[in-house]
This record gives C-alpha cells, sequence and structure tokens, in this order.
C-alpha cells in the first residue's frame, strides 16, 4: 500500500501578526497538513513564527523547510526545538539542510565553508540534536554557568512534547547527505534541483531524480521503517494551455526544451485533472506521497490538497 498523501505550504512572506495568523488560519482551512517556514534573511523567523501558527490553528503540523544548519549551534538549536516542540503543542516537524547561498551567510557573519564541511556540520548537529533531545542528560556549568545561582551544578535541557524525539526531515541532493538523510532523517526531502556553481538553483529532470531516489533506497535498505519522501513543487500553474503557461519560465531553464520543462518533477502544470494524475503519478514513480508547494501557489494547489485528501 503506498503511503497517504501529505500536502505542505511553506510561507516566505514576513506579515505582521494579524495578517500571519490569517494566512496560517487560511493554509488549515484549505486542507493543508503542514505550515511550514523557511530559514533565510529577509523571511520570517522560523520559530516564533511557527509558534504564532500553532496559536492560530488547531490541525496542522507545523516545520522548518529547512533550517541552513549552518546558522546554528547544535545547543541552541536543541533549546529552540525544544521550546517551540513544547509551545506548539508536540506539533513540531524540524527540517535541516546544509544552506546553499553563501551571500547569507557572509551578511551574517558566519562561516560558508566548503561543501564537504557543511556536511560534517549537518551531522554534527543531528547527532547533538539526538543526544541533547534524546536523553534528559544535564548540561553542565561550563555550558551555562548557572551553577553560580543553584546548587545543582547543571542545567537541564527544556523537555520536548514529541519522544522520543521531533521528527526530522533532512533536504538531500548529494551522495553523502542521501547516506546521512537514510541512516538519520524520519523524512527525506529531495530537492529536486542542483547547486550551480553561481549559487543558483537548476532543476534536476525526472530521470535524475529516478537515479537520486535510487541511491537513497540503496542507503537505507536497512532501515526498520521506511522513510517518508517529500518533494518541493517549484510551479504551480491550473491551466488548459500548457505551452503558455511554461512560457515565461523558458528563459529561466534555457538548457532545456519546453516538453522537458513540463516534465520536471517540480512543474505542476495543466489542467486540475492532469495534475492530479501527475501527483498520483510521481508517487507511483518515486515514492514521494509528502509534496511542499511553496506561498504563492497555496491558493491554485489547494484543489488537488481537496480532491487527494486522504488518498
Amino acid at each position: 500500500m503506498p503511503r497517504p498523501f501529505r500536502f505542505g505550504v511553506n510561507l516566505l512572506t514576513p506579515a505582521p501578526a494579524d495578517e500571519w495568523r490569517a494566512k496560517c488560519r487560511r493554509a488549515e482551512e484549505l486542507g493543508y497538513d503542514v505550515i511550514l517556514v523557511p530559514d533565510h534573511l529577509g523571511m520570517p523567523a522560523p520559530f516564533p513564527a511557527l509558534v504564532a501558527a500553532a496559536e492560530a490553528t488547531e490541525r496542522p503540523r507545523l516545520g522548518t523547510f529547512v533550517l541552513n544548519t549552518g546558522f546554528w549551534n547544535p545547543t541552541l538549536l536543541a533549546r529552540e526545538v525544544a521550546t517551540t516542540d513544547a509551545l506548539t503543542g508536540g506539533r513540531l516537524e524540524l527540517g535541516l539542510g546544509t544552506g546553499y547561498v553563501r551571500a547569507e551567510h557572509e551578511a551574517a557573519g558566519l562561516p560558508w565553508g566548503s561543501p564537504g564541511e557543511r556536511v560534517a556540520h549537518l551531522l554534527r548537529t543531528v547527532e547533538e540534536l539526538d543526544r541533547l533531545l534524546g536523553s534528559d542528560e544535564l548540561l553542565h556549568s561550563r555550558l551555562l554557568p548557572h551553577s553560580r545561582l543553584r546548587s545543582s551544578g547543571g542545567t537541564p535541557m527544556p523537555q520536548a512534547a514529541q519522544k522520543p524525539r521531533v521528527p526530522l526531515l533532512i533536504g538531500a541532493g548529494g551522495d553523502r547527505m542521501l547516506r546521512i538523510t537514510a541512516e538519520h532523517a524520519d523524512i527525506a526531502a529531495f530537492t529536486g534541483a542542483r547547486t550551480k556553481p553561481d549559487g543558483m538553483l537548476e532543476p534536476i529532470t525526472a530521470a535524475e531524480l529516478d537515479e537520486r531516489v535510487a541511491l537513497y533506497r540503496e542507503f537505507a535498505a536497512g532501515r526498520k521503517e521506511p522513510a517518508e519522501l517529500n518533494l518541493l513543487i517549484q510551479i504551480v500553474t491550473v491551466t488548459d494551455d500548457r505551452g503558455a503557461a511554461i512560457q515565461p519560465w523558458l528563459s529561466r531553464i534555457p538548457h532545456l526544451a519546453k516538453q522537458q520543462v513540463l516534465e520536471l518533477p517540480i512543474v505542476l502544470v495543466g489542467t486540475l485533472e492532469q495534475i492530479i494524475e501527475q501527483v498520483r503519478a510521481q508517487r507511483e514513480r518515486y515514492g514521494i506521497s509528502y509534496l511542499t508547494v511553496l506561498e504563492p501557489n497555496m491558493e491554485a494547489f489547494a484543489p488537488v490538497v481537496d480532491a487527494l485528501h486522504g488518498q
């Protein structure tokens, strides 16, 4: 039996409190299963935005999609995760990625590092989160000199609501990241794109995604429980004229012909019936049952969510 569909929306645009809560309530009304927030400068700060989303909604899960792990010290991140999970009533899903925008790290005064260094930091972060959030271990005064204020000599980590841990999503594309994802993540998020030398993203073809998913499955062969597979959809357009709808995007992907663009896994363009069939076909082909769309596509994709909810 295929895993039932889940649908998430990644909210990108900052807004005042009332507008933010209204936007989150609208996502819930449209049937989205997960409200997500990215981790880019100029966009909402993930954890307070998710706490506000929890206050405005009842049903959706809440997630980071995805944190730039290089922004975060693992111990301080563990505190954020535990506190946010507690304040959202155990609805948090933690998404991590290595980050791909060098300018953001430089603007924040943080080291960029080589690809290998960024992957290594992500792995260390995952391992530290498991250690700190998966136990009642005390953080001793070398981390926080709280022993000066209390005689206990240590500071307990705030406790997350979910046990044994908050579900972990890792966004991956390269071989080493796919191996880490297979070993550690509850949700494997395929990027559907590669980072070019200039830092821009270039979509991968359906055949290339076949290869990435196959490699992930090879790495994950020894898992006790299969992970949920996720894909971020970049373009959603409900239309009777697929060729005309995709035309504005062709100049951004000049190495691909129009039909190749229409066949990209991250592109859903066509009538409602065609898009629904494409989503079903992707689950059959790749095993991807959890789709995320970007905020500008939230309304356009909602009929697909409604049609496939619970299937």
